[in-house]
């Protein structure tokens, strides 16, 4: 087993490099006839290992680079990318851009964004802590998280494994309209599942960290633990029956609300028709204690960005405020589609957070179930059962019954089913209990009421 550590980009080296090919590429696309020109110039690296049952299971390296062009003909546009950076390929892949690009149908919101709204100022958002890990202690750190798992206690018998992720890049992006940044970033995770019981009361659960500094992340005790400890809750798990009651959706699974409010509410939905925010604008979506924000200049955040993937600057907004949905996410083209403005989200959304004017410091999980009393805690959802035309929700799940405030039994095989219009207005409770994943952070959401079909 090899103990070399993966290496390092030169950044500072090759953030100029990428540059030179930038302006190389949009000078030759003038050339040849384009009318505008867009150019992407990454690299990155990682490692990522996994290991079962205190064994190696695999070792991965890999080490990417490549240049994306959009050269534009007028309102038409066409794309190529190279991993090959020779002159020679640049202007192959140019052409290739150019070719499509005179053939490809005229779109008059096809363009670049203006040159008003693109971003002038690039704080330092502390992106970048590359981790010198060798394999070998990448592969350590991952079997001591499994084996915190294996040793939680008897009913551990099995894992479906343990890795650890870590990855570095960076990239310039430019653009005909003046526009030329870019920045490194680090990207790092482990990740571990056990297996409690036995039979038909066999139960699996996870439990991950990500960040942007491995220093930031859980120790491979803690995330062991924790997955353990959920596996073996869910062991006994009964059948539930059918009926109306009031739903907690652990904080885990409450960012996949808030996920799905961000699809719903973003442009390439909105101006095909296929959602049920059209023209909500203004409009009272949520609960009138339920706010989201937006913060793209959060330290270490795994969405921030200062400027978006068409170079548009970024801002901190106000998506809804007390319940009221004050903005889309829209990039230019799907800005222009709607008749609207940029908001800077071309390629998503920039650390979002779900919170209630309600929620104090002493809002955990179980304070929640307090004021749940009687219901339903949801820890885990399989399937996908989301209409984002009408808003239909129907989730297969796995979870808690809650008597009294307090956990009484695990359950399983049944269905949560509800419509997102008014499951959002539904929202009672938002728990101080907050957790980040990826670019969204919530914590647990108690719904007032949803339909649980179970046998």
């Amino acid at each position: 087993m090899t103990s070399k550590s993966i290496t390092r980009l030169p950044i500072s080296k090759n953030q100029e490099f990428f540059r030179d090919i930038a302006h190389t590429v949009m000078k030759y696309a003038a050339s040849i006839g384009a009318s505008d020109s867009v150019v992407e110039v990454s690299e990155s690296c990682g490692l990522s290992v996994s290991v079962r049952n205190q064994n190696t299971d695999t070792v991965e390296q890999n080490r990417d680079r490549g240049v994306t062009v959009t050269v534009y003909n007028g309102s038409s546009r066409g794309n190529a990318s190279t991993s090959d950076f020779s002159e020679k390929a640049l202007k192959e892949t140019v052409e290739a851009a150019w070719h499509i690009a005179r053939y490809t149908a005229s779109d008059p919101a096809a363009a670049l964004p203006d040159k008003s709204v693109l971003a002038t100022e690039f704080p330092d958002l502390d992106l970048y802590h590359p981790w010198d890990i060798t394999t070998e202690d990448a592969l350590n750190i991952a079997l001591n998280a499994e084996q915190a798992a294996l040793e939680f206690n008897s009913n551990i018998n099995n894992s479906e494994g343990a890795s650890l992720d870590t990855s570095e890049g960076h990239f310039v992006l430019a653009n005909s309209q003046g526009f030329m940044a870019g920045y490194p970033y680090t990207r790092h995770s482990m990740f571990v599942s056990p297996i409690a019981g036995k039979g038909e009361n066999m139960q699996r659960d996870y439990w991950y960290s990500s960040a942007r500094s491995g220093a930031d992340l859980q120790t491979p005790g803690e995330i062991g633990r924790v997955a353990a400890q959920r596996a073996v809750s869910r062991m006994g798990a009964r059948r539930l029956g059918t009926g109306k009651f009031p739903v907690v959706f652990e904080a885990p699974l409450a960012i996949g609300l808030l996920g799905a409010f961000v699809r719903a509410a973003s442009g390439g939905a909105l101006y095909r028709k296929a959602s049920f925010l059209l023209d909500t604008i203004n409009t009272d979506i949520f609960s009138s204690h339920v706010n989201i924000s937006e913060d793209p200049f959060l330290l270490k955040g795994m969405g921030s960005s200062s400027f978006d993937n068409e170079g548009v600057k970024t801002s901190k907004r106000n998506i809804v405020v007390d319940g009221n949905l004050q903005s889309y996410f829209l990039s230019s083209y799907t800005a222009r589609k709607l008749g609207m403005k940029t908001t800077g989200n071309a390629g998503g959304a920039h650390n979002i957070t779900l919170s209630s004017k309600l929620t104090s410091p002493e809002d955990s999980l179980d304070t929640i179930l307090k004021k749940m009393g009687k219901g339903l805690l949801v820890t885990e959802l399989m399937g996908q059962g989301i209409n984002m035309v009408t808003g239909d929700y129907s989730r297969g799940a796995f979870g808690y019954w809650v008597e009294d405030g307090e956990i009484a039994y695990p359950v399983q095989e049944f269905t949560i089913a509800g419509n997102l219009t008014e499951m959002f207005k539904g929202i009672v409770a938002i728990g101080a209990d907050t957790i980040t994943r990826g670019a969204s952070t919530s914590g647990s959401v108690l719904i007032e009421q949803m339909s649980i079909a179970g046998q």
